[in-house]
């Protein structure tokens, strides 16, 4: 019974989040994962944190609202400067992912700068995800408290949170990034997206950006707005006034390769967004004859595909051969051929840290594959669809080829006998006329 309850409920709030959806751009209501935590010491002495998901949702509206999922744990965001659904906006809720976590202060007590607000903070990050990758934003919750903190260690003694119960928050610090993940070719300029928002004017904030990379972390960028100190290039200072701290790359290279990470710090918040970027260079194919090929049968060839210039290393070739008579039928076309004596050479490293291979066979001159188009397909991340490259073979019977030289041999060697012939025939005639007649 308690079941069927529970399984209604969820039903009846997810029909109230589609009718919000629908008639309001902006969301009303998220079902949410609330990882909770439990911190203890295990029997070696070692602090351990036990990770504990629990149902939850996330509902915007004003304190004292109902929760939609009364089993649920409910943050509900009231009004502020600052409105979380506005970083999401356009978007359906049933592709945001949502997570919230308490969030630590170090026991670090410091007084929010907003308006008619007293007492103490409790603090949780609220994390939406869009389902296929679009962007991350990262949001911190802040609720009202009148019960200090309890020290350094504050995880150690998190306060209990019943289900079913609401706490009533609002939104303090923002940070999104619309490129989570990217992808760029060689010499290319990229822009790596980083909007944050606070809920207060003037804020002693400061904005970094480091890249790590096999182990290494390098910072590439410091500057605190208010008191104008900094170090390191790649972001717009007048952009970071409103907001925009995206950092550009002139000029992608392989050292570019690696997590760029953004962190906006405004005590007692910390908060990072990691930011994907891997190098991908599509390749360069060509071969070694041109678009057709005649020999004589019996003749050897040696065909090679050569791919130049890719990265990353995983790169697939491979040589068909298909009657091109029938290559352009839906129906009833035969299916190409992959040809199995492709020998493929070893990946080349090139000075510009790419790679090149080549895939070659030796082609054993035949007249039943004259007419045959032979084609080397090159698969490769960078590449949406395979590079295929084609010739068409042509093959001469040797008979033919035979009886005109045999032909052209005998026409020389009458020739000459026709030569000799007439030499001596007008030889003869001279030495007839030059001997005396005997009267």
């Amino acid at each position: 019974m308690n079941n069927n309850m529970g399984l209604l409920l969820k039903i009846l709030a997810h029909l109230c989040l589609c009718a919000g959806v629908h008639g309001d751009p902006r969301v009303s209501w998220l079902p949410c994962q609330f990882t909770d935590e439990r911190v203890f010491t295990n029997k070696d002495g070692h602090t351990e944190t036990q990770h504990l998901p629990r149902d939850a949702a996330l509902q915007f509206g004003e304190a004292g609202d109902a929760a939609m999922d009364p089993r649920a744990v409910t943050f509900l965001v009231t009004g502020s400067k600052l409105d979380l659904r506005r970083f999401v906006e356009g978007v359906e809720a049933e592709l945001l992912e949502c997570e919230v976590r308490r969030y630590s202060t170090e026991g670090l007590a410091v007084h929010w700068p907003v308006q008619g607000v007293q007492g103490y903070n409790r603090w949780f990050s609220c994390t939406l995800k869009h389902a296929n990758g679009l962007f991350t934003v990262t949001g911190f919750l802040r609720q009202l408290s009148d019960q200090q903190p309890p020290g350094q260690q504050d995880y150690r003694s998190w306060p209990a949170i019943r289900d079913g119960e609401t706490l009533t928050t609002s939104v303090a610090l923002v940070l999104k990034t619309q490129t989570p993940s990217v992808k760029a070719a060689l010499s290319s300029q990229q822009k790596l997206h980083c909007q944050f928002a606070v809920d207060h004017r003037g804020p002693n904030l400061t904005v970094e950006w480091h890249r790590q990379h096999r182990g290494e972390r390098t910072k590439l960028f410091s500057h605190n707005p208010r008191t104008g100190r900094g170090e390191g290039a790649g972001v717009k200072l007048r952009s970071l006034e409103g907001g925009d701290a995206s950092y550009g790359i002139p000029f992608a290279k392989m050292a570019s390769e690696g997590t760029y990470i953004c962190s906006v710090s405004v005590l007692p918040l910390f908060v990072t967004l990691d930011i994907s970027l891997t190098i991908e260079e599509p390749p360069r194919v060509s071969l070694n004859v041109g678009p057709s090929l005649s020999l004589q049968e019996g003749d050897e060839q040696r065909v090679s595909c050569d791919a130049v210039g890719y990265y990353p290393l995983d790169v697939k070739m491979l040589w068909h051969v298909q009657d091109p008579a029938t290559a352009g039928r839906r129906v009833g076309a035969a299916l190409p051929t992959e040809l199995q004596n492709v020998l493929l050479s070893s990946h080349r490293d090139n000075q510009d840290k790419t790679y090149s291979l080549t895939a070659f066979f030796y082609l054993q001159a035949s007249l039943r594959d004259s007419g045959k188009q032979f084609t080397c397909s090159v698969s490769h991340p960078a590449l949406r669809v395979p590079i295929k490259k084609s010739f068409i073979l042509t093959v001469e019977e040797p008979s033919s080829w035979m009886l005109n030289l045999g032909l052209g041999f005998v026409v020389v060697a009458l020739l000459l006998v026709l030569v000799v012939l007439l030499r001596y025939l007008n030889s003869a005639r001279n030495r007839s006329r030059n001997q005396k007649k005997p009267y």
